[in-house]
């Protein structure tokens, strides 16, 4: 069955500020075991329908667009839920975002990463699996500028969901970019939440 989010799960503006403090500490602690550094500008946010749900929530209590948006909120972020396939085989999706303060040098530095989003790798036992973008205009300038918004998704196979949930082993995530070369290993409680994923 699809893992999807329906209009039933949107709480009503009244319903979500009444409970938004404690779903916010909630959200926090689920958060801490899906965020990852990977070099000084960039992380990753591991998502899931959680993560998702309450972006929306967010956002419909900023923006205030009703019914209309909450559509709109749906079709974009339900293709971001992770799935999971009847054979086994799952994917991880992940917002990778180049967090730079100072304006200046991020417009340089975003200048000089063209298409890092497709140099993004998770590497384990002897599997190898390369980030897939999502398909969506303006993600990179005519100028070679990329965003600093980007959405990854990572598909597994049966046998490489099992080896990643093995804790006998480093898993690695690492970016190949020529202006920006990092590799990271993925801590223990980030490797069981994302394991989590995947059942």
């Amino acid at each position: 069955m699809k893992r999807k989010l329906y209009q039933t799960d949107i709480l009503s503006p009244q319903e979500f500020l009444e409970t938004r403090p404690q779903k916010h500490q909630k959200i926090l602690e689920l958060k801490k075991n899906r965020r990852l550094s990977l070099g000084p500008d960039m992380m990753l946010y591991f998502e899931n329908d959680q993560t998702l749900l309450w972006q929306i929530q967010e956002m419909l209590r900023i923006e205030k667009g009703g019914d209309e948006q909450i559509a709109d909120e749906l079709s974009a972020y339900n293709p971001l839920i992770p799935q999971k396939q009847s054979d086994g085989s799952a994917e991880l999706v992940a917002t990778m975002m180049i967090e730079i303060n100072d304006l200046e040098r991020r417009v340089q530095t975003l200048r000089l990463l063209t298409h890092i989003e497709e140099m993004i790798s998770l590497r384990f036992a002897d599997h190898t699996i390369k980030a897939i973008p999502e398909d969506e205009e303006g993600r990179t300038a005519d100028d070679g500028k990329t965003s600093s918004i980007h959405f990854l998704r990572f598909l597994f196979s049966v046998e490489q969901v099992e080896s990643f949930k093995q804790s006998d082993q480093d898993i690695i995530l690492e970016v190949t970019h020529p202006h920006y070369t990092h590799k990271t290993l993925i801590p223990e409680n980030i490797r069981n939440a994302l394991s989590i994923d995947f059942d």
